[in-house]
């Protein structure tokens, strides 16, 4: 704590002894107030500019230290000064001395609240940044909530200081006109508490709910403008209706008939989506076997003659496929259909909230779930579209290994295919306008993957620039312009497109019920999942923020429930713990904050770091690189966010994942067993590295007297 912040807390603490050892309480007094007010309105009158402004600095004061009496010295205000000039005084003063209060709390104790708790403090914030006034409004009118109380905790939060001014002059002017006017009558109450009697605290806070309740109807009232337009079916056929069969609709759909609701689930491809058919799973198939290739190169370091593997790259996708069909079942029409799930093939169409339409088939439902996923985005580069270029999607169908491969992109999924055709034996250039690959990670994480790829021959073109396509002496060419600015040609025979994902948000009716998107181009959603029609959900990649396979089935938990259960219960979906993992090697996996977005965000932070360099398991499996990298809240164990570059990290994240999740910090980490010799091991090296900095250095310097002492 900083020197100013204990000086501040001293002299409120020595002011507040004070004024109770001298006994200035009793001043404070109903009693003390009525047996005197005959002398106050005399003094009044003979100094009426004195009286005023001190009573006005006394009022700012006990306001601002929170100190009682502020109901009485309204009380006296009234008697004293009469309705007008009273309320204008005590108008202010109040709100002068509350927002003094308000700023000694954010000065004295918001940033330490807000670094302890920022989890707990996340949604907290947005809402208040939101509706922030709204609420301290309805508090201000609702007499049950102290108002010293108000001005601490509202201290805590963001809300700007002249918005906690206006609101709180505002809103306290109700309860304010009730004292002062009970103030003008002060000869004829027989207390204080007889002002505030139980009918007229129940109508204060109605008066204070008031606005609640109201918003909430206004609300329900324009969510519901949107079905104005449409005729809502007498009944339905269905409860809910899911569009799209990868991860969001299939989890959304299983859940949908786990709770006995009849669910119609519709695909237009092949169930499974894009994970299943052309994403995660052929792509770490490919992955594999690219890696036994290069682990058949490294034979050496594992005591063998050096080695090669001869293969034909037809049977290496033909492996690929063969994974994708062991694997199709857990995603199939007839699993599905056993779980109760209505599984039909074809095109959909919402044609109202309430409808949709297979072929010719048209079928009524209470709710609707929109997971349509997402598809490769190709920019708009002239002469891409005579390339026959490649995306994730259509790679599957190559027969032939690329001589020359280039790949647009320098992020997850470009980055895991760039080090797997390179492994199998492709020139690969990998072509990135930034100055670096996998940009969202820390700078050492791509420092490290970029010596790996430069290593295994991936030749990395970084701050280029794609100008156009073109066809040069019969060759594939790409027009590019360097850092400096240069004109560059690069010379390939297979262009892959590796720019990220757009969302699948045109074809199935969106456009005629005018359900906004985002900027980005997914479906604008609310935090329960919900479109502009309460009724109509979206998740996974059509939805976004993020666009993992595990996040759409997060998603589709909160789809489901929220759209099944509507009107009963409904959740706000937790973005507050997701891992995400690149599958190159090494690994580089994820959770929470990095440093990178902790400075972006001015979130103080420590690193620990432990090298696997230096773990055992990790030497004895010729896998003796990369780090984990823990970031913690500084002097606390409580973990921020965690980045590990290393072999199996996907695997190794979980830990800490689970850590986040349920508040464990590294002391517990470092407490629990880990089995010898695993790669798990790190996790607990980086833990003991934390305890190693924040050591007690003045006990252990007091234990080791303590055991000299007791040598001799």
């Amino acid at each position: 704590m900083s020197t100013k912040k204990i000086l501040i807390i001293a002299a409120i603490g020595l002011f507040i002894m004070t004024f109770y050892a001298l006994g200035l309480s009793d001043y404070l007094s109903f009693s003390y107030m009525k047996e005197n007010q005959l002398l106050f309105d005399a003094y009044y009158k003979d100094n009426p500019t004195m009286v005023s402004v001190s009573f006005f600095a006394i009022y700012i004061i006990s306001t601002a230290l929170s100190i009682p009496g502020a109901a009485l010295l309204t009380l006296i205000g009234g008697a004293v000064f009469g309705l007008v000039w009273g309320m204008v005084l005590i108008s202010f003063a109040s709100t002068i001395g509350a927002t003094l209060a308000f700023l000694v709390s954010r000065f004295l104790l918001r940033e330490t609240i807000q670094q302890r708790f920022a989890d707990h403090l996340h949604n907290i914030n947005k809402g208040i940044e939101k509706e922030g006034a709204f609420y301290l409004f309805t508090l201000r009118l609702i007499p049950v909530f102290p108002f010293f109380l108000v001005n601490l905790v509202m201290g805590l939060t963001t809300i700007k200081t002249t918005t906690y001014y206006w609101v709180s002059q505002l809103g306290m002017l109700a309860g304010t006109l009730v004292y002062v006017n009970a103030g003008t009558q002060l000869a004829q109450l027989e207390s204080a508490s007889g002002i505030l009697s139980l009918p007229l605290i129940i109508s204060f806070t109605l008066l204070g709910l008031f606005p609640l309740i109201a918003k909430k109807i206004i609300s329900i009232i324009q969510a519901n403008k949107v079905y104005t337009p449409f005729q809502k079916p007498g009944s339905y056929d269905r409860n809910l209706i899911v569009i799209g069969a990868g991860a969001g609709g299939l989890v959304s759909s299983y859940i949908a008939a786990a709770v006995k609701a009849k669910v119609t689930l519709v695909e237009k491809h092949k169930m499974g989506g894009d994970c299943l058919n052309t994403g995660c799973v052929p792509s770490k198939a490919l992955i594999r076997s690219a890696k036994f290739k290069a682990h058949v190169q490294r034979a050496e370091e594992f005591g063998f003659h050096p080695a090669q593997a001869d293969f034909d790259f037809k049977d290496i996708m033909q492996r690929i496929q063969r994974v994708i069909h062991t694997i199709e079942p857990h995603d199939s029409i007839e699993r599905y259909t056993e779980l109760g799930v209505e599984c039909l093939q074809g095109e959909a169409r919402i044609t109202s909230p309430f409808s949709v339409t297979i072929g010719e088939r048209v079928l009524t439902t209470r709710n609707i779930v929109i997971a349509t996923g997402a598809s490769p985005f190709v920019p708009p580069i002239e002469g891409i579209e005579q390339m026959a270029y490649l995306t994730s999607d259509t790679l599957w169908d190559l027969e032939q290994l690329p001589k020359r491969l280039l790949i647009l992109g320098g992020g997850p999924i470009g980055c895991e295919l760039a080090q797997s055709f390179a492994r199998l034996g492709s020139q690969v250039i990998q072509l990135e306008r930034n100055a670096r690959i996998m940009k969202r990670e820390d700078p050492d994480v791509s420092d490290m993957i970029q010596k790996r790829f430069k290593l295994e021959g991936v030749e990395l073109r970084l701050r280029h620039q794609a100008q156009r396509f073109t066809i040069i002496e019969g060759e594939k060419t790409l027009i590019c312009s360097d850092a400096e600015g240069e004109e560059v040609q690069i010379v390939f025979d297979e262009l892959l497109i590796a720019l990220g994902r757009k969302a699948n948000t045109r074809g199935f009716g969106l456009e005629n019920l005018n359900i906004p998107l985002n900027k980005s181009g997914t479906i604008k959603v609310n935090e329960y999942l919900q479109t502009n029609y309460p009724n109509i959900y979206a998740c996974g990649d059509v939805a976004g923020p993020y666009q993992f396979t595990h996040t759409a089935a997060h998603q589709a938990w909160y789809a489901a429930v929220n759209s099944l259960f509507r009107g009963f219960k409904a959740f706000k979906v937790d973005y507050s713990v997701i891992p995400w993992a690149t599958f190159t090697d090494p690994e580089v996996a994820r959770v929470g904050l990095n440093e990178l977005e902790a400075q972006e965000q001015n979130i103080a932070y420590e690193t620990s770091r432990f090298e696997i360099d230096d773990l055992d398991r990790a030497i004895a499996d010729e896998e003796a690189h990369g780090f984990i990298k823990v970031l913690t809240i500084p002097g606390k164990d409580k973990i921020l966010g965690v980045t590990i570059v290393a072999e199996h990290a996907g695997d190794l994240i979980a830990e800490y994942v689970s850590a986040m999740r349920h508040g464990i910090g590294l002391n517990k980490i470092l407490s629990t067993i880990h089995i010898y010799p695993t790669l798990a091991e790190a996790n607990k090296y980086v833990a003991g590295q934390w305890k190693q900095a924040h050591k007690p250095e003045k006990i252990l310097t007091w234990l080791a007297k303590f055991h000299h002492w007791r040598r001799h």
